[in-house]
C-alpha cells in the first residue's frame, strides 16, 4: 500500500508540475502578443489614426492582461500550496520509514523561491503589457 500512495504522491506533483507550465508559458505568451499588438495599436492611435477604435482595442488588452496575469498568479499560488502539501506528506512518509536523510529540506525553499519568481516575471511581463503602450499612446 505504501508503494501505491508514493506513487500517487509523485503523479500528483508530476501533474503540479505540467499545470504550472501550461500556466506560464500561457500567460508570458499571451503577454509578449499583447505587448506587440498594444505596441502597434498605440502607435496608431498616437499618430492620430482613428483613435476611437484604437483606444478601445487597447482598453480591452489591458483588461485582458490584467484579468490573464492575475490568474495565472492565481494558479501559480494554487500550485505552491498543493506541492508543499503533497512535498509534506511525502517527506513525513519518508520519516516514518527511515528514509527521509536522502530526501533534502532546503528542496521546499527552492519550490518556495521558484514560484515568487514565476510570479515577479508574469507581474514584470504584464506591467510593461499594459505601460508601455500607453506612453507610446500618450507620447503626441
Amino acid at each position: 500500500m505504501l508503494k501505491e500512495i508514493h506513487g500517487h504522491i509523485v503523479n500528483e506533483l508530476q501533474q503540479n508540475a505540467r499545470t504550472d507550465t501550461v500556466f506560464v508559458v500561457a500567460a508570458v505568451l499571451f503577454d509578449l502578443v499583447v505587448l506587440g499588438i498594444n505596441w502597434g495599436v498605440a502607435s496608431e492611435a498616437a499618430q492620430g489614426h482613428d483613435t476611437a477604435r484604437n483606444d478601445f482595442i487597447l482598453g480591452l488588452l489591458v483588461v485582458g492582461t490584467i484579468l490573464i496575469n492575475t490568474f495565472a498568479i492565481r494558479a501559480l499560488r494554487a500550485g505552491r500550496n498543493s506541492r508543499s502539501r503533497l512535498l509534506g506528506g511525502l517527506t513525513r512518509m519518508y520519516a516514518d520509514n527511515g528514509v527521509a536523510q536522502y530526501y533534502d529540506d532546503e528542496l521546499l525553499g527552492t519550490y518556495e523561491a521558484r514560484y515568487l519568481l514565476f510570479s515577479l516575471v508574469l507581474t514584470v511581463l504584464g506591467v510593461l503589457a499594459v505601460v508601455v503602450p500607453l506612453i507610446v499612446r500618450n507620447m503626441n
